[in-house]
């Protein structure tokens, strides 16, 4: 019982987090994920893509096979509605691909 009550008082500052942007981000302005264009829409047009090319596309370049989760987009979009939904800038990518690969490669420029 005690391991439980610890566990709740870790638990409850993340339910009061609220995610915070870069000041000067495209996102700044935009609290949800729905308000940055990732809503129900998207959900279908992910599934479709997803449906369509299910494999990744970093890990395939590297002779392995592996089942994409992801629609990210090439070109990142910053808020261009119009480059978020056009389709030839969407690849599908692995977690591991998209959260670290992906990531460090924008960093780099």
């Amino acid at each position: 019982m005690s391991r439980l009550k610890t566990l709740a008082t870790r638990l409850q500052p993340q339910a009061n987090r609220i995610a915070t942007a870069v000041p000067g981000s495209w996102r700044s302005d935009k609290a949800t994920s729905t308000q940055r264009g990732y809503g129900y829409a998207w959900q279908q047009a992910r599934l479709v893509h997803l449906n369509a090319y299910p494999l990744c596309v970093y890990c395939e370049r590297d002779d392995r096979v592996t089942a994409a989760s992801v629609v990210d987009h090439v070109i990142p979009h910053r808020g261009d509605m119009t480059l978020f939904w056009d389709r030839s800038n969407w690849q599908s990518l692995c977690r591991p691909c998209h959260d670290i690969v992906k990531k460090r490669e924008e960093s780099a420029g």
